[in-house]
C-alpha cells in the first residue's frame, strides 16, 4: 500500500527541485542560529545556495508542459536525438544556429549549420532535458524562452535565438 497517493506524488517529483532548495535555505536560516561569523557566513552561503537551486527548479518548472506530447528526447554527450511516432533525428547541441517556437504545433525548430532541421514536440517525453541544452547555447537568455513558452497569445512561430554569428551576418545583409 502506498503512503502518498499518486495524484500528490506527481506534483511532488515536479515541484521536488523548488521544495529541496528551500529546504537548503531554511536549513541555512536555521544555521544562522550558530555562534561565530565563520559558521555564520557559511549559513549565509547555504541560503543563498538553497535559494538558486530553488530558482533554477522554478524556471525548469515553467519549461516542462503537462501532457504527454509524442516520441521521446534524449539529450546524451551534447546531441539531441528525437524518436517520434512518424519521424526523428538528432542534432549536435555545439552545431546549432537556430532555435524557434512553433507555437501552433507546439513544437521546438532547431537548425543546424548544414541546415538540418529538427522538430521536436514541447511536450515530447524526456523534452526536460532541452532546458539544459539551451542553456549551454552563447548569449541564449532563458527568460525570454520562458515567456515565448508560456504566452498566453502567442504568435504562430518565434525566432528564440541565434547562433552571434548567424545573427551578425544577418545584421549586415539588412
Amino acid at each position: 500500500m502506498a503512503l502518498i497517493r499518486p495524484e500528490l506524488r506527481v506534483v511532488l517529483s515536479r515541484w521536488s527541485e523548488v521544495v529541496t532548495g528551500l529546504a537548503v535555505a531554511l536549513f541555512g536560516l536555521w544555521a544562522l542560529q550558530a555562534r561565530g561569523s565563520f559558521f555564520q557566513l557559511l549559513a549565509v552561503l547555504v541560503i543563498l545556495a538553497g535559494l538558486g537551486i530553488a530558482f533554477i527548479g522554478w524556471r525548469r518548472l515553467r519549461f516542462q508542459r503537462a501532457g504527454a506530447g509524442p516520441g521521446i528526447v534524449q539529450v546524451v554527450e551534447g546531441q539531441i536525438s528525437y524518436f517520434g511516432p512518424d519521424e526523428g533525428g538528432f542534432i549536435a547541441i555545439r552545431d546549432l544556429v537556430e532555435l524557434h517556437l512553433i507555437n501552433a504545433a507546439q513544437t521546438w525548430l532547431m537548425v543546424a549549420q548544414d541546415d538540418t532541421r529538427l522538430e521536436v514536440p514541447v511536450a515530447a517525453a524526456g523534452s526536460a532535458a532541452l532546458f539544459d541544452a539551451f542553456a549551454t547555447l552563447p548569449e541564449l537568455r532563458m527568460q525570454p524562452l520562458l515567456d515565448a513558452l508560456n504566452d498566453p497569445d502567442p504568435p504562430v512561430a518565434r525566432a528564440i535565438w541565434l547562433h552571434p554569428a548567424r545573427r551578425n551576418r544577418h545584421l549586415r545583409l539588412h
